[in-house]
Parts: C-alpha cells; structure tokens; sequence
C-alpha cells in the first residue's frame, strides 16, 4: 500500500491487476471484502469499497449465498481502459519529454524498438 491514493482504491486496482495477468480468470470467486481485510489488515468496509468499485463497473459479479465471481469480460474491459487511459497517459509524458529533449520521432521510435527488444 502506498499512500498516494486511498486504500479502497489500491485495493480495486490490485483485484484489476489479478484480472489481467490471469491470476484471476472469468468467473473465478473473488476474495470477499473480510479475506481482503484480512490479508492487507485492513477494515472490511474499506476492502466492501474496493470491491464495489469493480461491481459498479460490471467486472465483477454476485451470486446471492455463494460470492463475489469475476465477470466473463472483465479482463477486456480492464485491457481496453489500460490501452485507452493508461497508455495514452504515458505516450503524452514520453512525447512531451522527448520535445524538451529535441528528440525527433524516428529517434523515439528507434529507441522503443531497441527497448523492447531487450526486454523479449
């Protein structure tokens, strides 16, 4: 947990990243909100925050008696938002930083190129 943002917020954000990468697949059973309290010591009604932010949302669903599941496109949604929010945040920084620098776009481009393949 850091302090920047609320922690009902952290908490969503991280049940969003276990959607993503898998760890939590469509119509997994998600952890309740006193597991999560649990597990980040936390107060429950704090953990029933984060999880509401993702029903809202339609990422997450219950089922009267047996829990909280992940919806069937919850991890399409959450790609969609990331690609459409979270990249387009990012390429706006990168472009505005390589314009201070005098970095023109086939260099930028060049230099994603070379960074990605170390990363493969």
């Amino acid at each position: 947990m850091d302090g920047e943002k609320p922690i009902y917020i952290q908490i969503a954000e991280w049940l969003e990243k276990e959607i993503i990468d898998g760890t939590l697949k469509a119509h997994d059973k998600m952890h309740s909100q006193y597991q999560l309290a649990e597990l980040f010591n936390i107060n429950p009604a704090t953990a029933g925050k984060g999880l509401t932010i993702l029903l809202d949302a339609e990422l997450i669903y219950k089922k009267r008696g047996l829990g909280t599941f992940v919806a069937a496109d919850a991890r399409e949604k959450l790609l969609a938002k990331r690609k459409d929010r979270t990249l387009r945040r990012l390429i706006h920084e990168l472009l505005d930083e390589a314009r201070l620098l005098g970095i023109e776009d086939e260099a930028l481009f060049e230099f994603i190129q070379t960074e990605r393949k170390e990363r493969s």
